[in-house]
């Protein structure tokens, strides 16, 4: 009498059997990314083709235009040529007329930096679940945005109504400041520009300070502790990276060179 065979499972395949290595490996995380980083790494890299794109363009029409050739204490404001920065950005607040040369963007620039230093020692709070920690290293953060904020609307201001001697248009009268229609400084392009880029990257930083105000918010309430991580900290700390790292981009195009 013939005996009664038994099915045996199948064998499990070596892709089953191969141990997880960390790096892109189908259907595992890629990299122990989690999907919330990668599709922020996705958006930031789409933000940075779009910032690109503003100051190569910058760039183009800059390079089009006439440059003032003789020495830089003769130069004066003309719709002929590309204004000088020192002669442009070298107001100081409470400081009336005195002349500082990018004195002011620098503070601005330096604020920004410093804001930087205090996200990352928010996402390290973060990493140990120090929640006390956490909230003051975003409060210091939202307080440096803030300050930045505040002086670039400062700056546009006095971008607008401009300086005090003016510029003679082609009409024969005297503008002061600058618009979308008319400029003091050179050519209207620049004010243009001006308004768009850095007016682009000012609601960056307004969106991120209000994405830190609610994550400062939602640390207080315990929600990432009740979730057990603070993934989303890291998550907006690399969105306020960035925009800090624009703005030096920004700084090099408009202000230095």
């Amino acid at each position: 009498m013939a005996q009664p065979t038994t099915l045996q499972p199948p064998a499990a395949s070596a892709t089953q059997d191969a141990p997880r290595t960390g790096t892109w490996d189908g259907g595992n995380e890629p990299f122990k990314a989690s999907y919330g980083k990668l599709m922020m790494w996705f958006f930031l890299l789409s933000d940075a083709f779009t910032f690109a794109a503003f100051l190569t363009t910058y760039g183009m029409i800059r390079h089009k235009h006439e440059v003032f050739t003789g020495e830089a204490k003769d130069f004066v404001f003309s719709t002929r040529w590309w204004p000088i920065p020192d002669h442009v950005f070298n107001a100081f607040p409470g400081m009336g007329d005195a002349n500082v040369p990018l004195g002011f963007v620098a503070l601005m620039t330096m604020i920004l930096i410093l804001s930087s230093v205090t996200m990352v020692l928010a996402v390290e709070a973060g990493h140990r679940m120090d929640k006390a920690d956490v909230q003051k290293w975003l409060l210091w953060t939202i307080l440096f945005g803030s300050i930045f904020l505040c002086s670039q609307a400062w700056e546009w201001s006095h971008f607008i109504h401009g300086h005090t001697e003016g510029t003679l248009m082609a009409d024969g009268t005297v503008f002061h400041g600058a618009n979308l229609a008319m400029n003091q400084y050179g050519p209207v392009l620049f004010a243009d520009l001006f308004f768009f880029i850095t007016g682009f990257h000012g609601t960056h930083v307004f969106s991120g300070v209000c994405l830190l105000i609610w994550c400062f918010i939602a640390t207080t309430n315990g929600t990432f502790e009740k979730r057990g991580h603070y993934e989303m900290v890291e998550k907006i700390g690399l969105y306020w990276h960035f925009v800090d790292l624009v703005w030096v981009f920004v700084f090099t195009f408009f202000y230095l060179v």
